[in-house]
């Protein structure tokens, strides 16, 4: 496994995270503990030490796996991300609430969940400029830091040109950039990235296999049912994308390259990627994931040597 320090956070991040949305149940399968606990496991064995989860994945539901999980394993083996600002009702189903008050029973919630006394990055999610804004929000959130209940701050913005929330970091005490980065969505590249170089500011690239896309395993006919999230996407512009990736199967990536891997380590060539954070289903989906490293062919700005 490669690491990379994650911005001025100082932490270092394994190049490869574990992505848990799908352990809320909206990708279409219900995990249980055991299930979960494998994945995790595999992730272990591979040098992964990246968990990124939220709050609205299932009602704390992805966090409860993951706490159950650390509380019979080392905790200080893990870097725990989670995030804030909306509370989870049915499936598809979401509320927000970035009031500061709120937040930080959403935090005492979170801290319960993923039984720990505290949380490696915890992460604004995808709120709009209006409530980001809020001094009020980042005021109350240092005195968590002080407290000790959050090591470090993040943002994860909802629209991968959101500057505005970028260059804010300093000055609200983010220290992280979550954002959606893929081969088949760079527009991350135009503004949000350039920022981050300049104030040395982690990147988490989430979505790098443009919602399984980019795994290889799905052609344009494909047909997502009722209970995955996938269902929910413009039909249009799903096919739109299985072309182009047919395409890029064919023109870009190398024969007996797993497509996945590629896609994976094609972020990671950015100097602005600190980590990846795919989402994954199996053990085995977490080993494809990681034969990414044997794709990193040159030093990166960042790598950590361990």
């Amino acid at each position: 496994m490669k690491y990379r320090r994650l911005g001025r956070t100082g932490l270092e991040v394994s190049v490869i995270g574990i992505g848990t949305w799908q352990f809320g149940g909206e990708w279409g399968q219900q995990f249980t503990q055991d299930e979960a606990d494998a994945i995790l496991d595999r992730a272990a064995e591979l040098g992964i030490n990246l968990i990124d989860t939220a709050e609205c994945y299932g009602d704390h539901l992805s966090e409860s796996l993951i706490g159950d999980y650390l509380s019979r394993r080392k905790r200080g083996d893990w870097i725990v991300a989670t995030k804030f600002g909306h509370h989870f009702h049915e499936r598809f189903t979401r509320t927000d609430d970035f009031s500061p008050n709120d937040v930080v029973k959403q935090l005492d919630a979170s801290l319960q969940a993923l039984r720990t006394d505290y949380i490696d990055l915890y992460q604004f999610h995808s709120g709009p400029d209006a409530v980001f804004d809020n001094d009020e929000l980042w005021t109350v959130l240092d005195k968590q830091v002080q407290a000790g209940k959050i090591k470090h701050l993040g943002t994860s913005i909802g629209s991968n040109s959101n500057v505005h929330q970028v260059d804010a970091s300093t000055k609200v005490g983010s220290s992280v950039i979550q954002v959606v980065y893929n081969r088949l969505d760079q527009a991350p590249e135009d503004g949000v990235f350039p920022s981050c170089i300049r104030q040395d500011l982690g990147v988490l690239a989430r979505v790098p296999l443009a919602s399984g896309y980019l795994s290889g395993k799905y052609k344009p006919d494909a047909v997502f049912d009722a209970t995955d999230v996938r269902h929910r996407h413009d039909r249009e512009s799903t096919v739109r994308k299985l072309e182009e990736v047919q395409r890029i199967a064919a023109e870009e990536v190398p024969a007996s390259v797993d497509m996945a891997a590629w896609a994976l380590a094609w972020c990671l060539k950015h100097d602005a990627v600190t980590a990846v954070i795919p989402g994954c289903k199996s053990p085995e989906q977490v080993s494809s994931n990681a034969s990414v490293v044997a794709l990193i062919e040159t030093a990166h700005p960042q790598d950590v040597k361990k």
